[in-house]
Formats: C-alpha cells, structure tokens, sequence
C-alpha cells in the first residue's frame, strides 16, 4: 500500500509512476487522515470488473436458491421455437 502526504499531489509525474509501477492505488492523506485515493486507469477498470462480476455471481446463486432456473436444453429449445 502506497501512502502520500496531499502536498505530494503536486508532482502528477510521480503519482502516476507509482500508481502504473504498482499496479495498486496510491492513498492520499491530509492532516493525518485518509482523504483521497488515486488509481491507475486499468487497475479502476478491472476492480469494476471484479464487482461487476461478483454482483451477478451472488444474483445467479440467488435464482439458484430461489428455483428461478431451466435446463440448457429446455432454454434453447424455447428460444428457437419463439424466433
């Protein structure tokens, strides 16, 4: 875990490099105290991804559960009967 100062926000430069060599976010603090966190683009993209796909695994576990499912077989079938 990357931490820095606010006052180092200044030098973008260095914040960047950290944040690509890394591959994890930089915290900033101010006063002591957490206040920002900055990211590299395609470690933002990819910890979206990640709750994306955690979101729809707990909702396909949920159907699971729930009874709310179908066999492959039945699905497809049903599909082509309908177009």
């Amino acid at each position: 875990m990357q931490i820095v100062p606010m006052r180092d926000l200044k030098d973008t430069v260095k914040i960047e490099a950290m944040c690509h060599e890394k591959e994890e976010p930089v915290f900033v603090t101010k006063n002591g105290y957490r206040s920002l966190v900055v990211m590299d683009i395609k470690y933002y993209e990819k910890i979206m991804r990640d709750a994306y796909e955690a979101v729809m695994l707990a909702e396909g576990l949920e159907d699971i559960k729930a009874g709310r499912i179908e066999d492959g077989e039945s699905a497809i079938k049903e599909i082509k009967e309908k177009y």
